[in-house]
């Protein structure tokens, strides 16, 4: 009997699946054919010419904006780009560049990387791409880009002037790998300091080969930067978590109407499961920093250290059209360990807006300013310690901005390139004399001192570039002024390592995580 029952029901549900599926394929047919019929009325007889692939294009774009703000539309020449920085690599010839006074100058050439083992040069300006000259005529860095990279084997030819010497040179483009951990590096004896800047395709294997190059040089404890890390892949993520957590925790789960719920769980691979660790974020730390984020807080691995972060809790899959053009469309929405959804409201016009929206409220003055819903309550894994969901991760240890300084006249000064400008025309004029003089970053960062002199020229640049001068502005940004110029100095001669070697002598929440590590704060916070 109890047989019959169960097979009469499994008979019903199939029969209503069935015919939801039959009405949900009935909608979407007739919402085709009408759009197909709108396309043909308009094409026949409306008044004007109309491009219609690009009105197609627009109608694709409206739908999905109307859905939520991470649903988008990506046309075939975006399809490629958008994608580039999260696949770990590109082809090319390998260099950095920058467009100082209509001239496309070698600021860098990327290690192992095809210009180099041709010999090119920093400093190096590039005069002709295949024979056709691109000296003096406004390239833009799109420009740049579209004549230097190619498919893998390709040659390019191209000419630099080295002084006043022309000199001719046959590049094969390869890959060239875009890296994700931008800075890996011992702060103390016990105590590394890592960076990521995305999570890439390429971003678990970087991580792990720094934690063992830092474990190697005496790494107990490691500081952990997400500030600005917009996310990326879901599984690079997870990966980097699992590198963090003990063997079967929980990472984060994911479910939607459509997509079943899926849970991923650590192993027990990870090199950094023991130890103290601290996850730095801001307001622009988003998606796949905030699973990590989100998974460290819960299980309660480590302290999270700054201000809320972005609250983006969707997750996105791709989907083909038929012109090779895509979809990234949202299918799910992804929960910490301890259940906390932490999208935060997108219904309405002012969601890019929040983040401002916060300075407002006095949000990132005040930790006491966060609005916290009662009713979006959790408790971390082991502890029990409150953390909220619905917009974000909250930090254990809030470090509030910088008010005592107006940054408007450094931020113009940024905004037109100003500082960027000078330092390749400055280092392309002295780069002979500052390796002699600063064979090692030790020697650079210890002696090396940004004179009144260069100040004055920057303020005259900038003069130039439409930033008016405002002394009032200009002399409490001084000392950012010339902790930037240094870090892109130091860039220029060396690698990204060493500019955030710079820059975070000024990096307010690298400084407060420091000292919780110090004092007794982080054992206080998480017991």
């Amino acid at each position: 009997m109890i047989k019959k029952i169960l097979t009469a029901g499994v008979l019903l549900l199939g029969s209503l699946l069935a015919v939801q599926a039959q009405r949900i394929d009935t909608e979407v047919r007739e919402q085709g054919t009408k759009f197909q019929r709108l396309i043909t009325y308009v094409d026949l007889f409306y008044t004007d010419t109309v491009n219609l692939k690009q009105l197609g294009e627009s109608a694709i774009v409206k739908i999905l904006s109307d859905l939520d703000p991470h649903s988008v539309y990506i046309s075939q020449e975006e399809v490629a780009e958008m994608n580039e920085p999260l696949e770990g690599g590109f082809f090319g010839i390998g260099i950095q560049f920058s467009i100082f006074r209509d001239t496309l100058m070698v600021v860098s050439v990327v290690p192992g990387g095809p210009s180099e083992k041709v010999g090119l040069l920093a400093g190096d300006r590039i005069v002709q791409v295949d024979g056709q000259n691109i000296a003096g005529i406004k390239l833009s860095n799109t420009e740049v880009r579209n004549r230097l990279k190619g498919e893998k084997g390709t040659l390019v030819k191209i000419q630099v002037m080295r002084g006043r010497e022309a000199m001719d040179f046959n590049i094969i483009r390869d890959k060239i790998p875009l890296h994700s951990v931008d800075a890996a590096y011992m702060l103390d004896n016990t105590t590394g300091y890592l960076k990521i800047s995305r999570f890439a395709d390429n971003t678990i294997e970087e991580f792990e080969e720094a934690v063992r190059k830092m474990q190697q040089e005496g790494m107990k404890d490691l500081i952990l930067d997400l500030q600005g890390n917009v996310g990326g892949y879901m599984g690079a993520a997870i990966g980097i978590s699992d590198n963090l957590l003990g063997d079967r925790k929980l990472i984060v789960y994911t479910e939607g109407r459509t997509s079943p719920l899926r849970q991923e769980y650590a192993t027990s691979k990870g090199l950094l499961e023991t130890g103290r660790l601290a996850v730095l974020v801001d307001g622009n730390s988003a998606s796949a920093s905030e699973i990590v984020a989100g998974a460290v807080q819960d299980w309660d691995r480590g302290l999270i250290v700054g201000r809320r972060s972005f609250g983006k809790g969707l997750v996105q899959r791709e989907f083909p059209l038929p012109d090779n053009s895509r979809i990234r469309l949202t299918i799910a929405h992804y929960y910490t360990p301890s259940g906390r959804g932490i999208q935060k409201p997108y219904k309405g016009e002012n969601y890019r807006q929040e983040l401002y929206d916060r300075y407002e409220s006095g949000e990132l003055l005040s930790a006491d300013s966060i609005v916290l819903n009662d009713s979006l309550k959790y408790f971390t894994k082991l502890k029990n310690r409150v953390v909220y969901g619905g917009g974000g991760i909250v930090p254990d240890l809030f470090v509030p901005i910088d008010t005592s300084v107006n940054y408007l006249y450094f931020n113009r000064l940024i905004g037109k390139n100003v500082i960027g400008e000078y330092v390749v025309g400055y280092v392309d004029k002295n780069r002979e004399q500052l390796r002699k003089r600063y064979p090692t970053f030790e020697k650079f960062r210890n002696e090396f001192v940004i004179t009144d002199g260069m100040l004055e020229e920057i303020v005259k640049a900038g003069e130039k570039a439409g930033v008016p001068w405002d002394e009032k502005l200009f002399r409490p940004v001084v000392p950012s002024v010339k902790n930037l110029l240094k870090a892109y100095i130091a860039r220029d001669l060396w690698d990204m390592n060493e500019l955030y070697r710079i820059l975070n002598t000024d990096n307010k929440i690298l400084q407060a995580a420091q000292k919780a590590l110090k004092d007794g704060t982080y054992e206080k916070l998480l017991n």
